[in-house]
């Protein structure tokens, strides 16, 4: 997967544990563990912005494009 999500990265920085955030945010615990692992395949746009809410953060600060290695490097076409 291309996009890292970098949840526990920023709840780290602001000192905010899984069941203080989910609380905040009216999320289940299991929905934010998915999140926070980095296991989810979608999130919806009101809970981002709920999550940057919640951790005075910007997307860009949770959302992480990295280049698969599938995809990087040359591609020689013949």
């Amino acid at each position: 997967m291309a996009i890292i999500i970098n949840l526990d990265v920023m709840m780290a920085m602001r000192k905010k544990g899984l069941t203080e955030l989910a609380g905040e945010i009216d999320i289940t615990l299991a929905n934010l563990s998915i999140l926070k692992n980095n296991k989810a395949k979608a999130i919806r746009l009101s809970t981002l912005n709920e999550i940057c809410r919640a951790l005075g953060c910007q997307p860009g600060d949770i959302l992480q494009y990295v280049e698969d290695e599938e995809e990087g490097g040359s591609h020689v076409s013949e």
